[in-house]
């Protein structure tokens, strides 16, 4: 093999490496999918969002908040519930928290496995459900 031709079959190797890692990097941390969005009993105003949330290990929500209250319980996992104000805690599959329109909260996940959890939001309507603050 000429000294050119084992140039490029390494640049070649590095670069997929560089792209392999990459789509690692790129694959999100944190996903919420709707599962169900309704108005709230007469109020036009409001809608309940029931939402299926992953957390990738190590990952996190990102500090946020949310117009109305935010009813969360964990399905699979662990994770370090940050809630302002409140010393953060442990929340493992069964365990439930509430926040309140506008508190800043965090889920970090501490566990070596994905996170999955269950969040049922009473927002007001047409507004983001979410608002990241980092």
């Amino acid at each position: 093999m000429t000294r050119t031709a084992l140039g490029l079959g390494t640049s070649v190797v590095v670069i997929a490496l560089v792209s392999a890692a990459g789509a690692r990097a790129q694959a999100p941390a944190f996903s919420a999918k709707p599962l169900l969005q309704s108005t709230v009993g007469g109020d036009d105003r409001k809608e309940a969002v029931v939402l299926s949330v992953s957390i990738a290990p190590g990952g996190t929500s990102g500090r946020h908040t949310h117009p109305g209250d935010c009813y969360g319980t964990i399905v699979e996992g662990t994770a370090e519930l940050r809630i302002e104000g409140r010393e953060p805690r442990q929340v493992s599959a069964g365990d439930a928290w509430h926040t309140t329109n506008g508190t800043v909260h965090e889920l970090r996940n501490v566990d070596v496995s994905p996170l999955r959890a269950v969040n049922t939001l009473v927002v007001e309507k047409g507004k983001p459900r979410m608002q990241r603050l980092d």
